[in-house]
């Protein structure tokens, strides 16, 4: 038996912890899927095939020993090159970090997933130090849209969207900060969790903005998805924002039924600035779970504006040194925001993290009565590549800086989501599944209840 590209991790696991598959096998053909389509999708930025055959036959042989090798056995997985892979030069998207020695321990996330038996075949493409929504990389060239090469994939996970969604790999990992993994979920058609702050390590990975940075996984199947989490949990003192909360698996959860779950549609900014696409997506999503309730969240727009002062401060005050040093090998437009973030007023600053404190405030009474909220993860489809300005309700925007418009005023609180792909024609786009702190359980459940109705799927790759 030999791993096919629409096998879920599930099923290689299954297959390979059975014995009726290898995990050779299953590294092999991924590695001969990435030689094939990559030239095209350009989502990876490193191959790791030696270590990724060495993982594999060693999971083979604990097999062959009767030893448990773990629930993701022999499961070919990528992360965005922001994770330290041993041996690897922890790039981040960009030019200057290239000069780095490479790094000499795996990120915590990777080293969990190894531990689940899972098998790293390689690095991805990413937006400049995780400062994009697009998925395009002027050192690195885009990472391309699977269903539309002529597309973006979304940022700043570009290369985790194209590689999972074009079936590359069944699992990868990525950040998100203002929309990072839920971005690049909904304009290649996949499942994204960005899990609650704090909830993941963030151990050996490079940082954009500390107080907003999350780690997650995309896969193409919600019980994927839940999988690769479940495998990454647990506390970690290297984190210091990591949770020192214990498992809290939700692989056995997601089949429980949703008919006791409060589910709402959030109303109001969430409704504004969105295409016909991101409109039908809610509406199918809604009616499904038969949710008509609208809650509108107080000052989302505020919330945006100050995730944006957070952002572009904290970065810049990590990139100093480097603009000063080699402003020129930075991509201009990241640059060009670092610079401005650089001479943010500390009293802007300071509003915006006490205007944070209400605000997490005021989505904690909201989550008294609701279990779940639900809003369209991006405006619209994904762009084709290059665009730069889109129509939002009348006004000419930059694409840029406003695709994750709706993204934004979740991250900013660190609610956990789970983007479920709505597979539209031509098209799919993506709706957010939002719940309280720590219940990624219940945005699981429903992204379950959700795809076993039909309602929302990956759809096959149709640009390859």
């Amino acid at each position: 038996m030999t791993s096919k590209p629409e096998m879920t991790a599930a099923e290689i696991a299954k297959a390979v912890a059975g014995g009726k598959m290898s995990a050779l096998d299953a590294t092999e053909a991924a590695l001969a899927r990435i030689k094939q389509h990559d030239g095209i999708l350009n989502s990876f930025t490193d191959v790791t095939a030696e270590r990724a055959r060495a993982k594999a036959r060693a999971v083979d042989a604990d097999i062959a020993a009767g030893k448990d090798v773990g629930p993701l056995a022999g499961v070919p997985f990528a992360v965005k090159n922001l994770f330290d892979v041993a041996g690897l030069p922890t790039r981040a998207g960009s030019k200057i970090n290239r000069d780095r020695a490479p790094a000499a321990r795996d990120a915590t996330l990777i080293e969990r997933m190894e531990a689940a038996g899972a098998v790293l075949v390689g690095a991805l493409n990413m937006g400049e130090y995780a400062y994009d929504f697009t998925g395009e990389n002027v050192h690195d060239g885009p990472s391309r849209n699977p269903h539309d090469t002529t597309r973006m994939t979304g940022g700043s996970s570009g290369g985790s969207g194209s590689a999972v969604g074009g079936a590359l790999v069944p699992i990868a990992l990525g950040s998100d900060t203002n929309g990072s993994i839920r971005v690049p979920s909904s304009f290649c058609g996949i499942f994204g969790l960005k899990p609650t702050y704090g909830r993941l390590s963030r151990a050996r990975s490079f940082p954009f903005v500390a107080s907003l940075d999350h780690l997650g996984p995309f896969a193409r199947s919600v019980a994927d998805l839940a999988l690769a989490y479940d495998a990454m949990q647990g506390p970690d003192a290297e984190d210091s924002a990591c949770t020192t909360r214990g498992l809290e698996p939700t692989l056995p959860l997601i089949a429980n039924p949703v008919s006791d779950l409060r589910i709402a549609i959030a109303g109001g900014y969430f409704q504004k600035n969105v295409f016909p696409e991101a409109v039908e997506a809610v509406s199918r999503v809604a009616k499904a779970l038969g949710a008509t309730r609208v809650v509108d969240i107080p000052e989302a727009a505020r919330a945006r504006a100050a995730a944006y002062v957070i952002s572009t401060t904290e970065g810049a005050s990590l990139h100093l040194d480097r603009l000063r040093q080699r402003a020129n090998d930075f991509d201009p437009a990241v640059r060009d925001r670092l610079i401005a973030g650089a001479m943010v007023p500390a009293a802007l600053v300071d509003r915006a993290q006490k205007f944070r404190r209400w605000y997490r405030a005021e989505l904690a009474k909201i989550f008294k009565s609701v279990d779940v909220l639900i809003a369209s993860a991006t405006p619209c489809t994904a762009p084709k590549l290059g665009q730069v300005n889109f129509n939002l309700d009348g006004v000419e925007l930059p694409v840029r800086a406003n695709i994750g418009i709706h993204t934004q005023p979740i991250s900013f609180i660190g609610l956990p989501v789970v983007a479920v792909p709505v597979p539209l024609e031509p098209l799919p786009i993506g709706v957010q599944i939002i719940a309280a702190p720590w219940r990624e359980d219940i945005a699981l459940r429903v992204a379950h209840a959700l795809e076993k109705m039909g309602v929302v799927s990956a759809p096959a790759p149709r640009g390859l």
